[in-house]
């Protein structure tokens, strides 16, 4: 009996031992990640003339720290993201990311911002074979998984709304005569790839004029009056918010009043609006994927209060009118839905592996009707927007929900 009594207490052992053993197994790690946290690089331009994204990287802190204290982190492991200056100079960028990578040893990269920074880690980051995830740029070579399948992109890209402008010009004013402005970058060059593909044939005749400057320019006065000269009657302006305010307020005030569009990433009212001088903006034309946080249409939404008692105890500092705060917020959230699917399997591949499995994930401060999708073969999680007008006091929609093709 006692031995039979023995043999049975080794084989329940046995059993649970070997039942235990796939959970064990389940978890698996990467560097940067452990059973207590996940660690993991971003860069931003704190200082230099693009730092008014800076914001950003501080709103990120915000809703990790809020992850952290309020949940507690992601599946029990606090959040820690190692943050550095790149000042929108490609070769910090790189200076930081190495260290991110080759020092901090840092899990994975998230929303690192600018598209000349971004272009400038692209081939390290998959040669490392490390993500370079939900980058802080609409470029379209974000969407590239099976050449670059280490990078991913998070907004829409800078084509796609760059078609939607030049749809919209060819049905108001078929008869156009349109001067450009654009940053001499690969971000700048994207937009306005899209917006004469938008064009087509037609487009040869309609440019009247296209000029672009250096982030390196201590203003873009010259361009603007140089483009009003050439007697165009609609303006594309691709410029980032320093650049952009300043354009605002020089086409004013020497009285040209052109058919305006104003790229996306700068169309924040704090950031942009205000600074170049809100009377200065009436007509603007843009577009939005989110929620604008100075539209009083929002004031009663449950998402929108949300994320303003998120911005009072988490980033009181930060201001409310600038929607690179909602920016900042929303893709903060996907990456928690990312880290949550990841489960114990806190590998680069698997990260990867989730980020491409995002499926109509609703984001609260995304517009009606606008999820996040992505797979295997589409790196593009947000892929479409909305056109707006500025009143002078706030952003207005109008039109339908759009997409690359513009319709």
């Amino acid at each position: 009996m006692q031995l039979g009594s023995r043999f049975g207490v080794a084989a329940v052992a046995a059993a649970a031992l070997a039942l235990a053993a796939p959970a064990l197994a389940q978890k698996k790690y990467d560097t940067g990640a452990s059973d207590k946290e996940i660690v993991f690089g971003h860069t931003n331009p704190y200082s230099g003339p693009a730092s008014a994204y800076g914001t950003i990287g501080r709103a990120l802190e915000a809703y990790f720290k809020k992850v952290n204290e309020e949940q507690g982190g992601v599946n029990g492991r606090k959040l820690r993201m190692i943050t550095y200056d790149d000042g929108y100079s490609p070769p910090k960028t790189v200076e930081m990311v190495r260290r991110l990578i080759e020092q901090d040893e840092v899990l994975f990269l998230f929303n690192t911002l600018g598209t000349p920074p971004n272009s400038a880690i692209h081939k390290y980051m998959n040669a490392k074979k490390v993500p370079q995830l939900f980058v802080a740029t609409g470029a379209t070579k974000w969407n590239d998984p099976k050449g670059h399948p280490w990078t991913m992109g998070w907004q829409p890209n800078y084509q796609i709304e760059g078609q939607i402008y030049a749809k919209y010009t060819l049905k108001e004013k078929p008869n156009a005569k349109i001067g450009i402005l654009y940053q001499n970058d690969d971000y700048g060059k994207d937009y306005l790839k899209g917006f004469k593909d938008g064009l087509g044939a037609a487009g040869q005749k309609l440019i009247v004029k296209e000029l672009s400057y250096e982030v390196t320019d201590p203003t873009v006065d010259s361009q603007i009056i140089e483009l009003k000269g050439a007697g165009a009657d609609v303006f594309f302006n691709i410029t980032t918010p320093k650049f952009a305010a300043q354009a605002i307020r020089k086409a004013y005030d020497i009285g040209w009043k052109p058919l305006h569009f104003l790229n996306n990433v700068s169309a924040s009212v704090g950031s942009v609006l205000v600074p170049a001088g809100l009377e200065k903006s009436v007509d603007i034309i843009s577009t939005q994927y989110f929620k604008d946080p100075t539209d009083p249409q929002w004031a009663n939404d449950p998402a929108y209060k949300a994320w303003s008692d998120w911005m009072d105890k988490y980033y009181p500092n930060g201001d409310k009118k600038d929607a690179s705060n909602v920016y900042g917020y929303n893709v903060a959230m996907g990456l928690i839905q990312v880290l949550k699917q990841c489960g114990d399997e806190l590998t680069r591949e698997n990260i990867m592996k989730q980020a491409a499995s995002l499926k109509n994930f609703d984001l609260p401060m995304l517009l009606p009707g606008i999820k996040v999708n992505t797979s295997p073969t589409d790196f593009a999680p947000i892929d479409q927007e909305q056109l707006i007008k500025f009143d002078g006091k706030m952003w207005v929609r109008f039109g339908e929900v759009l997409g690359g093709s513009g319709s």
